[in-house]
């Protein structure tokens, strides 16, 4: 139920002033006793040309109170208080009713948006820093859905460039095929390099890789080949880990993709007389904009990553007419999209506006950097299991007995992970701490599953209580707070579509689960004399469960229904 919207409408014939305009200026008190929501009369004032606190004591006097325990002024404000049991009921009620489609919306249908994540290099390993973008990405793609849109969910694999004509230089040279076929992503990362640990000492390695790059640029069919062959292997391992995380994708349009869309680009850039020269180099002068010139030829004729990406922008407005076009990747990456995007405005195209970089900070580990080329990497797949291990090892100390063990360490171990990245903005960095990560204690994911899995142990004690609930009894602060939580799910997605900050939704469950604990550890579901109460706490708690099941769909994490 839209409370703002029902205040405007009881305050806006007392006053002159537009709804929409009542409903913007109308606040969440920052104190419980305040109220639940509050009008500042301090507008109305010239307008009314009285004193504001007169103004809020007047509407107080006049406005209808029907669904609200009471109204009244407090200095200049015109504050309202909910009819707890009233309100109470009415979510438990629309929860209950909605289901899994609680907290949903239909503020996007008929439109698309293109979510461009995860995006890793074929024949390099899928490590650790790649699951920001794949979690940021999937995330958005489902709350997007959520809310009514139509997600497409691209995965732009990095699939071309000269390191590929250095690995088939390095396949023919040093190559174990039975390690190629056993774990092809570790073996293609150690000849890869070992060719550069070998170009150091033999520098004219470096051009063999870039005359076997022309090779497979000029469709030769050994070269074509053997990228065929590192292109399937590497997506084979890969998801491996997308089956793990939940994580699904509607293309695989990688940079290869667009080798054939790149001449119309520059010729269009040069017929709109876009192109300068600059030390041998076709670029797009931005310069007034304060931003260097985006190089779209390099001085030897070679395309580069902003003739791509705009190859890629056209083809996704011409396949998908997006409203949005989004692009989650890392934050150093931030100058190169404001200059494509500034291309494809200069090229005449309104729709520039509407393509998002959804930048993310670094993954850090204490006293360590990582480098492919000198393979140092950890992978995500080995650190998925390790994490499902440390969780399966805290199962077995704190509940040996419990059914599915390996099921549920799998759930909760992966969940740990994408919590952690998903919990913060996506802005800061996030350290990587195994003993936090997967605390049962504190803001963590673990919390949340384990609070989820606390509530349904206590529904399946009153799966036979049948006596109708007494909402009128259920107003306590803990009880009403809760619920007062549970009606803002949808208020949360919005929010984290809005902002493209799934971080939003997180910290929301969150807050669920800690208000469910609070009201556990103040009153007693089970142990009550009076069935009215006993029925309306037991609906609440099914409430709590069905909002952080769905919530964290949402984030891409599942419930687990013991632990």
């Amino acid at each position: 139920m839209d409370y703002k919207s029902i205040i405007a409408a009881r305050i806006e014939p007392f006053v002159d002033m537009e709804l929409t305009a009542i409903e913007r200026l109308i606040e969440i008190p920052p104190r419980a006793d305040m109220g639940d929501f509050a009008f500042p009369c301090f507008q109305l004032a010239k307008v009314m040309r009285k004193a504001p606190n007169i103004i809020a004591k007047e509407l107080s006097e006049n406005i209808n109170n029907e669904g609200f325990e009471k109204i009244e002024c407090l200095g200049a404000y015109l504050n309202f208080f909910l009819d707890k049991a009233a309100f109470t009921k009415g979510i438990v009620s629309e929860i209950e009713t909605k289901g899994d489609n609680y907290g949903a919306s239909e503020v996007g249908q008929g439109k698309n948006v293109v979510i461009d994540y995860s995006s890793p290099n074929i024949a390099k390993p899928f490590h650790v820093g790649h699951l920001v973008s794949t979690s940021i990405g999937n995330a958005l793609y489902r709350m997007f859905n959520f809310a009514g849109y139509n997600s497409v969910g691209v995965n732009h694999l990095g699939d071309w460039g000269t390191q590929f004509g250095k690995l088939i230089s390095a396949y023919k040279r040093w190559i174990d095929e039975e390690s190629l076929e056993k774990d092809p992503i570790k073996e293609l990362l150690r000849i890869y390099v070992k060719f550069h640990d070998e170009a150091e000492k033999d520098p004219s390695l470096e051009d063999e890789g870039r005359m076997y790059f022309k090779k497979l640029e000029e469709g030769d069919a050994e070269a074509t080949e053997l990228w065929k062959r590192f292109t399937k292997l590497s997506l084979k391992e890969f998801q491996k880990v997308y089956d793990m995380l939940g994580v699904k994708f509607d293309s695989y349009a990688g940079e290869s993709f667009y080798n054939d869309k790149m001449e119309a680009v520059v010729l269009e850039l040069k017929d709109k007389e876009l192109l300068v020269e600059s030390n041998g180099a076709r670029v797009v002068d931005l310069d007034e904009y304060n931003m260097p010139p985006c190089i779209i030829l390099k001085s030897d004729g070679a395309t580069i990553y902003a003739t791509r990406d705009i190859a890629a922008a056209k083809y996704r407005k011409d396949t998908y007419d997006f409203a949005q076009n989004i692009y989650v990747v890392g934050k150093d990456q931030s100058l190169h999209f404001k200059q494509v995007f500034k291309t494809l405005e200069l090229m005449g195209y309104s729709w520039a506006q509407d393509c998002r970089h959804v930048s993310f900070g670094l993954v850090k580990f204490a006293d360590r950097k990582l480098s492919t080329r000198k393979g140092e990497v950890i992978f995500l797949e080995d650190l998925l299991k390790e994490s499902i291990g440390k969780t399966l090892e805290i199962i077995n100390e704190k509940n040996p007995s419990l059914e599915n063990k390996e099921e549920v360490a799998e759930k909760v171990g992966v969940g740990a992970m994408i919590f952690t990245y998903l919990k913060n903005s996506r802005e800061r960095d996030i350290v990587f701490d195994w003993e936090e990560m997967l605390s049962f204690d504190g803001e963590t994911g673990p919390y949340v599953q384990y609070t989820y899995a606390r509530a349904k142990s206590i529904l399946r004690k009153t799966e036979d209580h049948n006596a109708s609930a007494d909402f009128s009894k259920l107003v306590s602060s803990e009880e009403f707070e809760l619920a007062k939580t549970l009606s803002k799910l949808q208020e949360a997605v919005l929010l984290a579509i809005d902002k493209a900050e799934p971080s939003v939704v997180t910290r929301y469950v969150i807050d669920v689960a800690k208000a469910f604990n609070k009201f556990y550890n103040s009153h007693s579901v089970l142990n009550v004399e009076d069935d009215g109460i006993k029925a309306a706490r037991i609906v609440l708690t099914r409430a709590t469960c069905q909002v952080i099941k769905n919530a964290l769909n949402l984030i891409g994490i599942q419930t687990v229904e013991k632990m």
